[in-house]
């Protein structure tokens, strides 16, 4: 062909290029009768044949690999019998293909597709639109640039009226990829013969027409041997009188092996690019190689190794997510120690203020306190034991948002170890153990973290300290309102402060003014502005945060966006005609980011039933329809702002400790943990052994890996030592072929290799397309369509597309 290299070469790169072929079984493709034969729709499934050379005869299926098939009868018995299993035995058809190897030392590397034949009415199972499913299956083969497109046509027939030439046309209009096959040249008529067509000389195509004589039924059905067939074959060429002169040029080893020279031209005109994708695929695949190639599986000293390596990287990775590092980066969500951080410091403080109770409830509780203390009598001064009671009452309430703030943690701890450890994929029983261990130490941790806050909630509970330097005292508190003192302490400490800037889409803005828009807003501690954009220069409103408070907004069904709204608690509207201002944002985790920098500037969440006329109706029950004196209401309120001063002292050292405690308790005491004790735990686990046993999916991509790392050296090597003057055929010149245009026929087409007897010697003979006008034609057998994967050195065959259809012959160029 050339010189040995490209011959080397073919076989490494078959599996990437193809032969569709349309038509009859008139491809001798190896000496071997193999393909089940017979009347009507045979072939139901796509059948991709590769046919590689080696020294031996044998051939091998996808579906049973493993298992070589010599008795090539049982190989006709077996595609019968795969073709049964997924279509049924009445007809029915199917795009899932059946892969077959042929492995023998007469055969040219080729991959062939055998595909069902065109059938314009539908029998047995066949679905209505059986014709466009197949031609579908056609289309999807022979639109491929890798495929070569065997346009087979009886010589009985009309060539005007051939669908394979029609098909080709369509998807190669330039007769690149196309070469005419014409068969059954010994059925025609007497005195009549294919000569024009096959001097290319009627309907010219730009590769011209082979011919080729098939064994008749009545040789198959006789046994007779496929080198006698061939033999015959060209005794028939060389004896016919129209035919000697091209005798050369006709038959099926000279189709062969123009085939197989179309592979050749086409590789390397491809070569420069294909030696570019490769070398890319080694170098992708260097390390991983270098480091399965040194991997010894049933080593124990390598075992011990790799389990130390593996251990101490999960220390480095587990640290790294929670201290923060450059690497592993998550752009796309909050984890790990960021996480954290959050929970710490916007969570929490969160879920703090939400445990409050509402002015009237406690009001009410201060109220039946200072009478119940009293008792009979009508005391004249505020009792201190009146506001203990309330104070720890409310000191209690802190617990449960302690309590969620170390769930939330622990959950982050352990999503943070499932993380880390899934880079022990590779060994199933290590990341399981790890995992159990790391987590039953976290979970053993988190009861620790729990009793330790829950005493500091005992600790707050056993002694009030009104001589803390930050509570106001009864004398202040006499002289405060709890509004005006929240006022104060805001105003005073964060007057001018700018506690969150960031973009806030309005909901509720009037339709007619456009619907729902985005705007930049700015929060500080005495109001929320929004402004055009982020510049700031054009301040669209200003609303003062006085008597404001946050309340929940269902997510809408039409909207991706999570809501939150603000309102005035007197019943006033807070922008324009509107009672309440609508804000969305594009996750729940940005809402409630916003509301606690809300709680910071002093607007609170709605409490339950709080502003609700239900509400308001439900609590005037008789018992709460007195009449307070003016003294005990000045007493109420004095022990009201009492216990908002000192709740406010006892809540910040609870948020300053919670995050403490946890950091000691527990995230630190895990990381010392994995770094100190986690490989003891795991040696006394169980057998060292199974921890290091790899996964099936390793195993299998360790050999991939290792396989493909050497087959792409070889092929590279092999392209390497390949000469330039490789023997190639220059591509003919255009051909008018515009009677293809024209002579689209009406009659079915059988794409695959045909299996239907020949006519009988009495039917009458038809005149060749070159001696008769165009007319109505017989069936014209349609080409094959092969596979175009991409490289592929495994021992699976390339992936054929699942759509119901088939293509003409087509041929890896």
């Amino acid at each position: 062909m050339g010189n040995r290299g490209m011959e080397d070469l073919i076989p490494t790169v078959c599996t990437r290029y193809s032969v569709t072929v349309y038509g009859q079984q008139w491809l001798c493709v190896f000496s071997r009768d193999f393909l089940p034969r017979g009347s009507g729709i045979v072939t139901r499934r796509p059948l991709v044949l590769q046919l590689i050379t080696a020294n031996t005869e044998w051939a091998e299926f996808l579906h049973c690999k493993g298992k070589k098939f010599t008795d090539f009868d049982e190989v006709r018995q077996e595609i019968e019998a795969e073709t049964d299993r997924v279509t049924g035995a009445n007809k029915g058809i199917s795009p899932v293909p059946i892969n077959l190897r042929v492995y023998s030392p007469n055969v040219l590397n080729l991959t062939l597709i055998d595909l069902p034949g065109i059938t314009k009415v539908p029998v047995g199972d066949q679905p209505a639109d059986i014709e466009h499913q197949i031609r579908d299956m056609i289309m999807q083969f022979i639109c491929r640039e890798s495929c070569l497109i065997l346009a087979v046509t009886p010589a009985n027939t009309d060539l005007a009226n051939s669908d394979a030439l029609k098909l080709a046309k369509d998807v190669d209009p330039q007769g690149q990829r196309t070469i005419g096959v014409i068969t059954k040249l010994d059925l025609m008529d007497e005195g009549t013969d294919a000569r024009d067509v096959l001097e290319n000389k009627l309907l010219p195509l730009r590769r011209g027409y082979i011919g080729v004589v098939n064994r008749s039924q009545k040789d198959i059905d006789g046994k007779k041997d496929i080198k006698a067939a061939l033999a015959a074959e060209r005794k028939f060429f060389l004896t016919h009188p129209a035919y000697r002169h091209i005798a050369d040029s006709m038959g099926t080893p000279h189709l062969q092996k123009v085939l197989n020279q179309q592979l050749t031209n086409h590789i390397r005109d491809t070569l420069p690019a294909f030696r570019s994708k490769l070398q890319s695929q080694l170098l992708s695949l260097d390390r991983e190689a270098e480091e399965y190639r040194q991997y010894r599986p049933d080593d124990p000293s390598r075992k011990t190794k790799a389990l130390l390596q593996m251990v101490q990287q999960f220390s480095v990775d587990f640290e790294k997510r929670i201290e923060g590092s450059g690497d592993q980066v998550d752009t796309v969500e909050l984890s790990g120690g960021a996480k954290i951080n959050r929970i710490f410091h916007e969570r929490f403080p969160f879920e703090l203020v939400k445990m409050e109770c509402d002015e009237k409830e406690m009001r009410r509780e201060i109220s039946y306190a200072i009478k119940n203390i009293h008792g009979i009598r009508t005391g004249l001064f505020t009792p201190d034991m009146a506001f203990e009671a309330i104070v720890k009452k409310q000191v209690v309430k802190i617990k449960e948002p302690c309590i969620k703030c170390i769930d939330l943690v622990v959950q982050e701890l352990i999503n943070t170890v499932r993380q880390c450890s899934d880079k022990l994929d590779s060994f199933p029983h290590l990341r399981e153990e790890t995992e159990r261990i790391v987590t039953t130490h976290i979970r053993d941790r988190e009861s620790r973290a729990k009793e330790q806050v829950l005493l500091l909630i005992d600790v707050q509970l056993a002694y009030i300290n009104t001589n803390h330097e930050d509570f106001i005292g009864f004398a202040n508190a006499q002289q405060r309102s709890s509004q005006a003192n929240k006022k104060s302490s805001a105003g005073n400490q964060v007057s001018v402060l700018v506690i969150r800037k960031g973009w806030l889409t309005i909901n509720n803005i009037s339709i007619m003014k456009g619907g729902a828009k985005e705007y930049w807003f700015v929060l500080t501690a005495e109001s929320l502005s929004w402004f055009k954009d982020d510049e700031e220069k054009e301040k669209k409103y200003m609303l003062p945060l006085d008597n404001l408070k946050v309340r929940d907004v269902e997510k809408s069904f039409m909207s991706s966006k999570h809501m939150f709204a603000i309102f005035n608690t007197e019943q006033r509207n807070v922008f324009k005609d509107n009672r309440f201002l609508e804000l969305a944002c594009d996750t729940l985790e940005e809402v409630e980011s916003w509301r606690a920098s809300l709680l910071r500037a002093g607007v609170y969440p709605e409490r339950a039933g709080v502003n609700s006329p239900q509400s308001e109706s439900e609590s005037s029950g008789p018992s709460e329809n007195f009449s307070m004196d003016p003294q005990l209401e000045r007493k109420v309120e004095t022990i009201r702002n009492l216990v908002d001063s000192y709740m406010a002292i006892v809540n910040k050292c609870i948020r300053d400790l919670m995050p403490k405690s946890i950091m000691h308790l527990m995230i630190n005491n895990v990381k010392e943990f994995i770094n100190a004790e986690l490989l003891a735990q795991l040696y006394s686990a169980g057998d060292q052994n199974a921890l290091m046993d790899e996964s099936q999916e390793q195993v299998q991509r360790r050999e991939e890996v290792l396989r493909t790392h050497h087959a792409l050296k070889e092929a590279l090597a092999i392209i390497g030592d390949i000469s330039t003057t490789t023997i190639s055929t220059p591509l003919p010149p255009p051909v008018d072929n515009s009677w293809l245009s024209a002579g689209a026929g009406s009659r079915s087409v059988s794409v695959g290799f045909c299996r239907s007897p020949p006519p009988s010697p009495t039917a009458p003979r038809r005149m060749s397309a070159g001696q008769r006008p165009a007319g109505r034609g017989a069936p014209v057998p349609p080409s094959r369509p092969g596979p175009l994967g991409p490289l592929n050195n495994s021992a699976d065959s390339p992936q054929v597309p699942s759509r119901p259809n088939r293509a003409p012959p087509s041929i890896p160029r």
